[in-house]
């Protein structure tokens, strides 16, 4: 969404071309821009209908995201007997991500990078960890893949959001606010974090906030309790916009065991928000600059991170300072990234 209103407001037409129509933000986006159902109830369904929808609406350039539809896309279009560009872009260290499902499936991810990836006009990886990854997968050298950063809203602005949302739901609890905001599946390991604050909350009054939702809801809420720290974790449910609960809190933690950039870090960032991170492949420490903008403790170790979320909190960073990190992934440098690769600037 952000990069598609950059490209919009520099002239370019966007639409989106969806397996399926439907996502938390898919009203914002049917308000903005043309949404094509491709209609296909699963990825493996997609291909004839995006091989028909590009022979027919000829468009000058196709981004496609996260495998397989990164490998998909650059098939489709050649089938399509058309001249499009192709840009595929991985978000996560996908070698490390499927690597649960076995051998004969990693033989499959390789051969289909190997062709997919040697199809599109251009390679985009959202780290250096995930270029490496890209290109190792594929057997091409690390410099045939692109780094570029995500996008991230509200990085470089400054005008601070209304914070009567995020307010209403922290309540009048007294002491420090704690935040954290993604999905619940496991590689996000919010019960690590669930575990470092109730070392935190011993000497520390202090509030947790879970922004998101997921299929690990119940166990986090089971385990708060064994915890017993549940009269001090709020789940928040999902927010569209999370800017007010960054802007709310005394402190940003992300407890992942594996991220390919880690957005909501730069997120936290744009709102002078001091971080704590897992240093877990591979993004945090590229955006935190390897401890330089927030504290980098190492994953699965629960005592460091109530450790570093102590002193996060008793000796915050400069917030301008942060804010000036985070304009780095402004949406207009992503945008203006992607067209020069694509050469439209």
């Amino acid at each position: 969404m952000d990069l598609a209103r950059e490209f919009a407001q520099q002239g370019h037409e966007v639409r989106f071309l969806l397996r399926r129509t439907r996502g938390e933000l898919l009203s914002e986006a049917q308000r903005r821009f043309q949404i094509v159902d491709l209609g296909a109830p699963r990825v493996r369904n997609v291909f004839i209908p995006l091989v028909r929808h590009l022979y027919r609406d000829r468009p000058d350039v196709l981004l496609a995201p996260m495998w397989p539809l990164s490998v998909i896309a650059p098939l489709a279009a050649r089938l399509a007997v058309r001249e499009i560009k192709v840009l595929t872009s991985e978000h996560g260290v996908i070698s490390r991500q499927y690597a649960p499902r076995g051998k004969i499936h990693r033989v499959f991810l390789r051969a289909s990078a190997a062709m997919g990836y040697r199809l599109a006009h251009a390679l985009v990886g959202v780290s250096s960890g995930v270029a490496r990854d890209m290109a190792r997968l594929a057997f091409l050298p690390e410099t045939s893949v692109h780094v570029i950063h995500n996008p991230v809203r509200g990085a470089g602005d400054k005008q601070m959001p209304d914070t009567s949302i995020a307010e209403t739901l922290w309540g009048i609890r007294a002491g420090k606010r704690v935040l954290t905001v993604g999905r619940f599946k496991p590689v996000k390991n919010q019960a690590l974090l669930l575990r470092a604050f109730a070392r935190l909350a011993r000497e520390t009054p202090a509030t947790l906030m879970l922004v998101g939702s997921g299929e690990l809801e119940g166990d986090l809420r089971r385990l708060a309790s064994r915890l017993g720290v549940s009269d001090r974790v709020i789940f928040a449910g999902f927010q569209p916009d999370p800017s007010p609960f960054y802007a709310s809190t005394d402190l940003f933690v992300l407890s992942s065991n594996a991220e390919g950039l880690g957005n909501v870090v730069v997120e936290a960032l744009a709102h002078g928000t001091p971080v704590v991170s897992t240093n877990c492949p591979y993004g945090p420490s590229e955006i935190l600059e390897n401890g330089r903008w927030g504290r980098l403790v190492p994953v699965g170790d629960e005592q460091a991170l109530a450790q570093a979320m102590h002193e996060a909190l008793h000796d915050p960073p400069d917030p301008t300072a942060l804010r000036r990190r985070a304009a780095d992934f402004a949406p207009e440098i992503a945008a203006k990234r992607y067209l020069e690769v694509l050469g439209l600037t």
